[in-house]
């Protein structure tokens, strides 16, 4: 250190980094295209010059690099260099170039061993300050490749276990004809949006008085409901076919439950503006009646009712045929995972709550992954896949289907994300018409979870014939969670723990229980009526 710290090494030094910053900066103003930075080569003087120097450079190889390892005559190497030629020659293999951002500069003159190798405050990659402002795409290629490692081993397990599951009746077999009175009960239901339609007619026209109007939608209301049901429990149809059945019942519900409460308020507004109120600029108080907008909205992916709604320009067809392809895949892969996996470890598994605790831990725990991954393509094909498709083929322009709910720091949050029709209906229809009657606001979310469950409950109880409200217990269940993440996140700033709460209850207790819950009964009710 004291050697280089010395005067004559300090104004060496010094020197050398002068003559190199001239030469180099000519180098760079030559490959700017500067037009006086190098004289015109065509002239006999600078031939004559080139020639001279390059005749010197190819007789002072060894014996410059030598002069620049030991440190002596740098000056007179430095000004070799000068020739544009001779310098490309000597580095462009490599040799003395910096890989920092001063890449003109020679590595032997910049990083000496006086300079400061650490210059400032700075944290660890993983640190909880600089994590998110990190890249991790190095840990997302593992943490993929770990996963198919893993799952790959699963589906060898598996298959050596009980062989290839799936048979050539998977999709459709003779037993699926006992199923039509479920599907022709699924064809009759547009007779109560036309029974909502004609009510709304005679209001429009004032041909029955308002408590006339409601009463009339309260009947075709709960008839849409009743019906299916009765139906669904008359017939002995397969689980999956009642599911689907019901779950289309209960979209036509909230659609004529939004009409009917949509088309009260534009007839309250337009007496309003009748009497002389003054009217908003952004809101439309035209009041009418239109079979050809009640027709778009029954087939429309939202479930909140409107005259006219943001439509795109045109219908992309080759973008239809590939999202229709991937939800062939996707539905086929979901077929796979429950006939393959999911349906032997629920028949070789005990009642959850009657048999051992450790061997319902273990189920519940081996029976997390396929359900999980069944649930996560149920709603890539429905949310992203189904819901896009009937957008673009009916020119529906908001497709704000779903939000980030997967990064949801509580219960809360993620029951506001991951189903946005079913969210604004709620938002619309149930939470604020709650708060302008005064409800307090925890009274109104509690309120909006148990209309969710017990449509819940419908959905799953109906379809198997069993009424243990599990579906309903695990809806209301979400009030405490929901407290209970808000209150984490309140308290631990910017954390992710009641992500971590919600993907724990959600998917690791939650659905793996309610499939084993459900399973069971739906084996002993049928048990029972056969020994009957």
């Amino acid at each position: 250190m004291a050697i280089s710290n010395s005067p004559e090494n300090l104004d060496q030094q010094s020197n050398i980094h002068q003559e190199s910053d001239r030469t180099f900066s000519v180098r760079r103003r030559h490959n700017s295209n500067v037009v006086n930075a190098v004289p015109d080569s065509s002239s006999p003087e600078t031939v004559t010059k080139h020639s001279a120097v390059d005749s010197a450079t190819e007789t002072s190889s060894d014996e410059d690099r030598k002069r620049i390892g030991n440190g002596d005559d740098r000056k007179e190497v430095a000004n070799s260099f000068s020739n544009e030629e001779a310098y490309k020659e000597r580095i462009g293999t490599g040799e003395g170039r910096s890989p920092g951002p001063k890449a003109d500069v020679p590595v032997r003159f910049s990083y000496r061993a006086s300079v400061p190798a650490h210059r400032g405050v700075k944290e660890s990659p993983l640190s909880s300050d600089a994590i998110f402002r990190q890249s991790h795409a190095g840990l997302f290629n593992l943490c993929i490749l770990v996963l198919v490692a893993v799952n790959s081993r699963l589906i060898i397990e598996n298959l050596m276990k009980y062989g290839l599951l799936i048979r050539a009746g998977f999709w459709f077999s003779s037993k699926s004809l006992r199923d039509w009175p479920l599907f022709m009960c699924g064809l009759s239901l547009p007779i109560f949006p036309l029974g909502a339609f004609m009510v709304e007619k005679l209001a429009q026209h004032k041909f029955i008085p308002e408590p006339v109007v409601m009463s009339l939608h309260v009947l075709i209301s709960i008839a849409s409901i009743l019906y299916p049901v009765f139906v669904i429990l008359r017939c002995d149809s397969a689980v999956l076919f009642g599911i689907a059945l019901m779950l289309l019942t209960c979209i036509v519900w909230l659609k004529l439950v939004s009409y009917a409460h949509t088309n009260y308020d534009m007839r309250a507004l337009a007496k309003s503006t009748d009497k002389g109120a003054s009217k908003s600029s952004n809101m439309d108080y035209s009041y009418d009646v239109s079979f050809r907008s009640l027709a778009y909205f029954m087939v429309a992916p939202t479930l909140c009712y409107q005259t006219s709604y943001p439509r795109t320009t045109c219908i992309r067809k080759g973008w239809v045929i590939r999202q229709l392809v991937k939800l062939v895949i996707f539905t086929g892969l979901m077929g796979f995972i429950i006939e393959q996996y999911i349906n032997p470890i629920v028949q070789h598994s005990q009642h959850p709550l009657k048999g051992s605790l450790l061997e319902a831990i273990e189920r519940v725990l081996k029976l997390s992954v396929p359900t999980l991954y069944v649930w996560l393509c149920m709603f890539y094909c429905f949310f992203h896949l189904w819901l896009n498709i009937l957008a673009e083929l009916l020119q529906f322009g908001d497709r704000e289907f779903y939000k980030d709910w997967w990064n949801a720091k509580t219960v809360e949050e993620y029951w506001r994300m991951w189903n946005m029709p079913v969210h604004k209906w709620m938002v619309r229809h149930i939470y604020f018409p709650c708060l302008r009657c005064g409800i307090p606001r925890e009274v109104a979310i509690v309120i909006v979870f148990f209309v969710s469950a017990a449509f819940h409950e419908l959905c799953i109880g109906v379809p198997c014939h069993i009424f243990k409200f599990w579906a309903f217990i695990g809806i209301m269940f979400q009030v405490p969670l929901v407290i209970l993440t808000n209150y984490l996140q309140n308290k631990f700033r910017n954390t992710m723990v009641g992500n971590m709460i919600f993907w724990f209850f959600f998917s690791i207790l939650g659905q793996p229980m309610s499939v084993l819950l459900y399973y069971h009964d739906v084996m002993n009710r049928k048990e029972n009526g056969v020994s009957r």
